[in-house]
């Protein structure tokens, strides 16, 4: 067993943290209600070992968890024993009807525990963590998209700021041994340099919903600095596959093309998007979760690393590391289909960013890991779900 000793520089306690190796979970298929691509798990399995925090299985709270990352990810944890408690606004931003459907797959698992509460809800969230006691947090819940910030933005002010402070304070006051939180790959913003790497500097945001994950990172720097709190912030790259959000190009473009329509192509199709497919985000997310953020006795403040902090702090991208170009996404989808897409070629829109492409090399190196689905592989997988899922 390794032994790792975290100190708290805010109060001069030293903590031990104890960690046990990770087993593997095996992939099986489901036949759970609605489609037959719902997340294998197995609900009649019990808790086994895994790499946790002092504890063979955990108690984790996740938020946003009948969203699309969230929904995957709570049944991954089902299925290796831990508890999960979940939270959900289920807010009309899209149809809550898939939501439900998500949500049903895991609604009535034992070990699972649901709450339809706003993490904006002060009160409520004081009342879920003071009720369930979690070991560990996994904050997914907020206000999504890049266009929708510019037309809503205090959406994302109550959800992704006062949200996220309030899931910090119930953090901080009931002991959790590791914060790990959804960020995103719009932080970088208007820089060019490629690949994204979290050791460059993510000053110029160019969207609200940016500026509002860079301000987690910062929040969650401050908690860990003063109160010891390991957070850990994922970068995530354009997720997609099945069970993902209506407003996402995927599902819009399988959509147009399936009922006909034109597909909308923003900057005349110049983008190019490292797409991530959602089983490797979550395999990701687990990963992190089971390793408490660690300070980096090496920082300097002379020259400040933007990725690590003498606090227990980090951030890493998930991304696959391989940069696709929007047209070519699109062929992929047009032959997992059958059927040429309509196209309407469009100049690029506000807030957007031409390309995104992830360097993964801290995540390599300290979790050995690194996403690996083809886009072919992927949307493959996404378009026999939709089918399914809507019968088309």
């Amino acid at each position: 067993m390794t032994r790792v000793c975290l100190q708290r520089r805010s109060s001069g306690r030293i903590y031990t943290l104890e960690f046990r190796s990770q087993q593997r979970m095996t992939r099986r298929t489901s036949g759970l209600r609605r489609s037959n691509f719902a997340i294998p798990c197995d609900f009649a399995e019990g808790p086994r070992e895994h790499f946790a925090i002092g504890k063979k299985t955990m108690k984790v709270l996740v938020t946003g968890a009948a969203g699309f990352i969230g929904s995957t990810l709570v049944l991954r944890l089902l299925a290796r024993g831990d508890t999960v408690i979940g939270i959900d606004n289920h807010n009309g931003y899209y149809d809550p009807a898939i939501k439900e459907a998500r949500l049903a797959r895991f609604a009535t698992h034992p070990h699972y525990s649901h709450l339809r509460i706003d993490i904006a809800d002060r009160k409520a969230i004081e009342a879920a963590f003071a009720s369930h006691k979690p070991h560990c947090v996994v904050n997914l819940a907020a206000q999504a998209g890049v266009r929708y910030s510019i037309e809503n933005p205090l959406a994302y002010i109550d959800s992704n700021i006062v949200g996220f402070a309030h899931i910090l304070e119930g953090c901080r006051h009931s002991g959790v041994k590791h914060l790990v939180y959804a960020s995103s790959s719009s932080v970088y913003g208007a820089n060019t340099a490629m690949p994204f790497s979290i050791h460059q500097n993510v000053d110029h945001p160019l969207s609200l919903y940016a500026a509002s994950k860079k301000a987690n990172e910062l929040m969650a720097h401050t908690y860990s600095h003063l109160y010891g709190l390991p957070t850990t912030g994922l970068r995530f790259f354009t997720v997609y596959g099945p069970w993902g959000r209506p407003d996402m190009a995927l599902f819009k473009f399988t959509k147009a093309i399936l009922a006909g329509e034109a597909i909308q192509v923003f900057n005349h199709g110049r983008h190019r998007r490292d797409f991530t497919y959602v089983d490797d985000i979550v395999e990701g997310v687990i990963r992190v979760l089971d390793r408490p953020a660690l300070p980096n006795p090496d920082w300097n403040g002379n020259s400040p690393d933007p990725g690590t902090s003498l606090a227990p702090w980090r951030v890493y991208n998930i991304g696959n590391n391989r940069p696709v170009e929007l047209m070519d996404y699109i062929a992929a989808l047009e032959g997992a289909l059958n059927r040429t897409a309509v196209k309407e070629f469009l100049p690029l829109q506000a807030g957007d960013v031409p390309d995104t492409y992830a360097a993964v090399d801290d995540l390599v190196e300290q979790f050995d890991y690194k996403p690996a689905t083809t886009v072919q592989e992927g949307i493959k997988l996404f378009v026999a779900w939709y089918c399914d899922y809507f019968r088309a």
